[in-house]
């Protein structure tokens, strides 16, 4: 039987303007900023197959993303990830 895994999870507006749940599937530090991988949320399970690398600000008892608008600092964030995960 497969444990139920509880997610912390966020909301973003996609490019066509809706709003999407995501799940919190990994967090990191990098070059003193914090960071949220977040993962669509299909039903009661999560899709993995595409990640999403947010900027993160965390408060006391909450936390709020925000998008990396620059594409170049998004990938260079997200090498420094997938670098992480191979570790």
């Amino acid at each position: 039987m497969e444990d139920f895994k509880e997610y912390a999870t966020f909301t973003v507006t996609n490019k066509e303007g809706e709003e999407v749940e995501l799940a919190v599937v990994d967090e990191f530090d990098f070059e003193h900023k914090h960071y949220v991988v977040g993962a669509l949320i299909e039903g009661d399970t999560i899709n993995e197959d595409g990640l999403f690398i947010y900027k993160a600000k965390i408060t006391e008892d909450d936390f709020t993303v925000e998008k990396i608008a620059n594409k170049l600092d998004y990938e260079k964030i997200s090498k420094a990830y997938m670098e992480m995960d191979e570790e």
